[in-house]
């Protein structure tokens, strides 16, 4: 079986598609959030520096000099490293790749508040410069029922440090994680957490429950409701409604996400974001269906594809299969085929 020759963890963002990825740590240092199963059976740990620096040289001999000008520093939460260990990791990664102009990391907000802003300041001196935090949302309430380990208030205060430092930040929040118990209090807590930090990126995301995680047992005992596909349009809808005085790109960018075509610049694009959602919302029933199901297949995009007749018709035959298939609700159907892009 084909391997690199250096370590390489298990995820990285979205945007970090075509970047250079170099391990730093193993698992996630918290792991206990109760939507998420990925590091699991994963011991969390830092990895020697020495280690660490034989990979990135390793990389740089694998990929012959290629010139990347991004970096992805994995897996959970690089800044749990030592101030002056991180440092020198970018110092190295720097002279192996002089041709890097970003380096980025998830960083949790319980682990960055514990550092100096003046240490924050030296990272991203060093080249680390961009920040990757999943707030996953703003509100207390649901960070606590979701066992999230941060606060509304610590995300303020590391966002507010990154961004002083120099870094670019992207916050990423969970659509649906309230449940139908608190769909509100997400939305709203939420806008007004990023309304205080204004990060540079908002990235979408929507709940998909994996089996085995404490929001599966949540949702099994009655604890946790999940919400249906266009309760969380129209939670995101509430949510973006009440962004104010902030200039953040906002985007649902993922395949979990149901309307990829909501992405612009805020906030110009504000008005026309909203305009997507409250065109899905004015969908009647059943064509809200076929647009769900027709884009958690594939042959969907945008709300415009579904003008296409045959693919519209052909969508509708599947409609009636689920129906007629006995593998649950239709909501059933999209939560188990969400499951399958996370």
């Amino acid at each position: 079986m084909f391997s690199l020759p250096f370590e390489q963890g298990p995820i990285r963002p979205v945007d970090e598609a075509d970047s250079l990825l170099i391990r730093t740590t193993r698992g996630c240092p918290w792991n206990r959030c109760s939507f998420c199963s990925l590091y699991d059976t994963m011991k969390f740990s830092i990895r020697p520096v020495a280690e660490i620096k034989q990979d990135i040289w390793a990389a740089k001999d694998y990929f012959g000099g290629h010139p990347f000008d991004t970096c992805f520093l994995q897996d959970g939460d690089s800044f749990v490293m030592r101030t002056k260990d991180l440092i020198e990791i970018l110092e190295t990664l720097n002279k192996a790749f002089p041709s890097l102009r970003q380096i980025s990391s998830y960083g949790r907000a319980q682990t960055m508040v514990k550092k100096s802003p003046q240490a924050i300041k030296e990272i991203c001196d060093a080249g680390l410069n961009k920040l990757y935090c999943g707030m996953e949302s703003g509100s207390l309430e649901v960070l606590e029922k979701i066992r999230k380990g941060i606060t509304p208030e610590s995300i303020i205060k590391s966002a507010r440090m990154a961004r002083q430092a120099g870094m670019h930040t992207t916050q990423f929040i969970i659509l649906g994680l309230g449940g139908t118990e608190l769909p509100d209090t997400h939305a709203l807590e939420t806008a007004r957490v990023f309304n205080e930090i204004n990060p540079d990126h908002i990235r979408v995301l929507t709940i998909g429950i994996k089996p085995g995680t404490d929001l599966d047992r949540q949702m099994t005992q009655g604890e946790w409701t999940r919400p249906s596909e266009a309760a969380m349009i129209a939670e995101q809808r509430l949510l973006l409604e009440h962004i104010d005085g902030i200039d953040s790109h906002y985007a649902n960018h993922h395949s979990v996400d149901l309307l990829l075509e909501i992405r612009g610049q805020l906030p110009g694009d504000q008005q026309r974001l909203l305009g997507i959602m409250d065109r899905f919302l004015s969908l009647s029933e059943s064509r809200q269906i076929n647009f769900i199901l027709g884009r958690r297949l594939g042959y969907y995009r945008t709300l415009d594809d579904q003008a296409r007749e045959p693919d519209f018709l052909f969508v509708e035959k599947q409609v009636q299969k689920a129906l007629a298939s006995g593998h649950g609700s239709l909501e059933d159907i999209f939560h188990h085929l969400r499951t399958q892009v996370i």
